[in-house]
């Protein structure tokens, strides 16, 4: 079956199929790299050792899945497997079950003090402190968990499926979650994890520029939007999410980012989008629709040029 195929297939049963919610491989593969950064990640040892191990542990983890998805993709019936990988490596339709549940829950939310729901679905997206968020600040959240997971679990595993096959979609999701798990600037992560955030970086700088592309492209305005979002990105943290959430406030004409609480301390980080509108329910459902639109814009690109290769070869 081609990639073509395998991507919109994959694509509709991730919106008709609920990933399992028990022994989803992505959380065992998780607990797994958990176990192993406890006995690899000792403080006692020197940031240079740390930084080996981090490297190693990245490695061992990522490099025999992917050989191991290469070689049984090679065989008779391998685009089943394909298939699967894709399938567990999208990850849509349980972003867009967290959001909703976002929105169910302000929806309920008549006054602030009415918020706890709300921010206890919003922590199951993000990494900040939810307890001192407002309505503005739960909307926000959520909304930027979705304009930027949709990059990380969606676009980019569709781009590096269409240039790799499953292995090339495995590897940077497989990368993506250990980031996540480790790509933090704190004393127990700045050495260990770095090699992980560094490869993310590399992995998602391409897939996170079409994606602020085609949020450009949705939202109209695409050369404006990307000039304002170039220089609104400048000053955020990392080298691919700036772009991508500015793209997207842009898109959406709302604001995003700003002071934001973390359990270490508040962060200070550029506004980005339009000044005068903030998010709320509308702007998480809002999001949603452009990772929907985009994703069929990209679908029929990728199906466009498969068609296109047939008659040229």
């Amino acid at each position: 079956m081609s990639s073509a195929l395998l991507l919109i297939t994959a694509w509709l049963l991730d919106g008709i199929i609920a990933e399992p919610r028990r022994g989803h491989p992505l959380c065992q593969f998780g607990n797994l790299a958990e176990e192993l950064e406890q006995r690899l990640n000792q403080p006692h040892l020197s940031p240079k050792r740390r930084r080996l191990l981090g490297a190693s542990a990245l490695v061992m983890l990522t490099i025999p899945a992917v050989l191991l998805t290469a070689w049984l993709s090679s065989m008779a019936y391998g685009w089943l497997l394909e298939l699967l990988i894709l399938f567990l490596c999208l990850g849509a339709h349980s972003l867009r079950e967290h959001a909703l549940a976002v929105v169910r829950a302000l929806r309920q939310a008549r006054h602030d003090n009415d918020l706890g729901p709300a921010r206890a679905a919003v922590s199951c997206l993000v990494s900040r402190d939810t307890n001192s968020l407002g309505r503005e600040g739960v909307a926000a959240a959520t909304t930027e968990s979705v304009l930027e997971n949709g990059n990380d679990a969606l676009f980019a595993t569709l781009f590096w499926f269409a240039i790799a096959g499953a292995p090339g979609a495995l590897l940077h999701r497989l990368v993506n979650t250990l980031d996540a798990m480790w790509g933090y600037r704190d004393q127990r992560f700045a050495d260990f994890g770095w090699a992980a955030a560094r490869t993310d970086d590399l992995l998602g700088w391409l897939p996170a520029r079409l994606t602020a592309l085609t949020y450009a492209l949705l939202g109209g305005r695409p050369l404006t939007t990307l000039r304002q979002a170039r220089r609104q990105a400048r000053h955020w943290p990392g080298i691919n999410p700036g772009i991508v959430l500015a793209c997207g406030a842009l898109a959406l004409r709302i604001r995003l980012g700003g002071p934001t609480p973390y359990p270490a301390g508040e962060r200070l980080r550029p506004w980005l989008g339009v000044s005068s509108r903030g998010a709320d329910e509308a702007s998480i459902q809002a999001a949603w629709r452009l990772l929907r639109h985009g994703a069929w814009l990209w679908l029929g690109a990728i199906l466009s040029l498969a068609i296109a290769s047939l008659y040229i070869y």
